[in-house]
């Protein structure tokens, strides 16, 4: 019988000096695969924004009533991952990812055929609990295929893909929404849903065969570990800080920088392209250095906010800060997610489920208060101050989880003892 149990191994300045082992010059190919299905999971849940005035056109609803489509799939997304993870738990996790997919396809093919906004509202709602189970699993997956040494590597790649979804698949849904009207991203996100199941099924290997049963209770077990919790709370003001102020950087960059509208895109793009060096250089950095990763990042993330408030009356500068903010604002994400999932213990899928839920809720609470900071009179600056203030709240965890480590490493019992008790019961820290 097959079961989600077991415990991932730590990345290497989070096990013991003897423990550490050489990551693999090239990942496995299950990995890019999973990319592909977070590269269209990132895909749809963008590119909606870019067709909002064709679908309130289409269904007779203003753009503003449209824009729940963005907000239902975000509450999906935060309920959906953990729920999803316990309901299919005693599910393979090939079979998990496959019937996601499967789920995935279906509702962008209602999508492409309905005419009731509410069924529209369904169906996002149907794909956000999808999207969120494959992203619990695949990261599952990832880290496990490509063993304790490069897991962090892994994730990195496989959040790529959503960030390459951004620079790529965003702007050709919107091309393709204006060519085809905006049925036609939802018909071509279906046929790829099913051509990447087939990948799925193909590549991604059998769980192993245990004697164990994992149950709901021994998952929820996970809730009991401190430092899960303080990782999921750094997955949550890293992306509430970065993107509550690129959720507003258009009025930014247009009523303060004096940039031109059309050259908005162009630095939205740069903001994609940084996030995605970002996730795989962080990820490669937080295979060996982990909590130097979190901290570095989040503290330049602060920075390069503050400076953002500070200089965005210049528009060169304020150009290179969006990019740089891309690069380190989302560069720490696949080590978070790693400790994530390394500090639920026995439960990792829920672990992984659990930084999802909190990425979105940390986007969902950000980008609520930015919204208020911009009527205020701060006005367009706004956003940037609260994302400012969010961003700096990260160095609280991330400095908790270094310190609980290091102390924990310096126990008198052995660095590499209390190491590998913890590798076995994380849960209980």
């Amino acid at each position: 019988m097959t079961t989600r149990g077991g415990t991932l191994h730590a990345p290497a300045d989070v096990r013991g000096v003897g423990d550490r082992e050489q990551p693999p010059t090239r990942l496995p190919l299950v990995v890019y695969v999973l990319a592909l299905g977070t590269f269209l999971m990132g895909t749809t849940e963008f590119v909606v924004a870019g067709l909002l005035p064709e679908i309130a056109g289409d269904v007779r609803i203003s753009v503003a009533q449209a824009g729940l489509l963005v907000t239902v799939f975000a509450v999906g997304m935060i309920v959906g991952a953990p729920l999803m993870a316990m309901l299919t738990l005693r599910l393979p996790r090939r079979s998990t990812l496959v019937l996601a997919l499967g789920v995935f396809a279906a509702g962008h093919v209602v999508v492409a055929l309905g005419n009731s906004f509410a069924l529209l509202l369904a169906a996002r709602f149907l794909t956000a609990l999808a999207t969120g189970a494959f992203w619990a699993v695949a990261n599952v997956v990832a880290a496990r295929a490509a063993g304790p040494a490069a897991g962090s590597r892994a994730l990195g790649v496989v959040g790529s893909g959503a960030m390459l979804a951004n620079v790529v698949g965003v702007p050709l849904g919107a091309f393709a929404g204006q060519v085809m009207g905006w049925r036609g991203p939802f018909w071509a996100l279906a046929a790829l849903a099913v051509a990447a199941m087939a990948l799925i099924g193909r590549h991604v290997p059998r769980d192993a065969s245990v004697h164990e049963v994992i149950s709901v209770r021994t998952e929820l077990s996970a809730l009991r570990s401190g430092r899960l919790w303080l990782a999921l709370a750094a997955c949550a003001t890293t992306t509430g800080g970065v993107l509550s102020t690129y959720s507003y950087v258009s009025p930014l960059l247009t009523d303060r920088a004096q940039l031109a509208a059309g050259l908005v895109p162009l630095v939205l793009g740069g903001f994609g392209v940084g996030a995605l060096a970002g996730f795989l250089v962080g990820g490669r950095l937080g295979d060996h250095r982990p909590h130097a990763t979190t901290i570095v990042a989040a503290a330049a993330t602060t920075v390069l906010l503050l400076a953002i408030c500070l200089l965005s009356g210049d528009a060169v500068p304020t150009i290179a800060l969006v990019a740089l903010l891309g690069l380190f604002g989302l560069g720490a994400n696949p080590v978070l997610i790693s400790l994530g999932v390394r500090f639920a213990g026995r439960a990792p899928t829920l672990g992984s489920a659990l930084t999802v839920s909190a990425f979105n809720l940390g986007t969902a609470v950000g980008s609520w208060i930015a919204g208020l900071a911009l009527g205020s009179p701060l006005g367009v600056t706004g956003p940037a101050a609260v994302g400012t203030a969010i961003a700096a709240l990260t160095l609280i965890p991330t400095i908790a989880i270094a310190v609980i480590q290091r102390r924990r490493s310096a126990a008198p019992t052995g660095g590499a003892v209390v190491a590998r008790a913890a590798a076995a019961h994380p849960e209980n820290t």
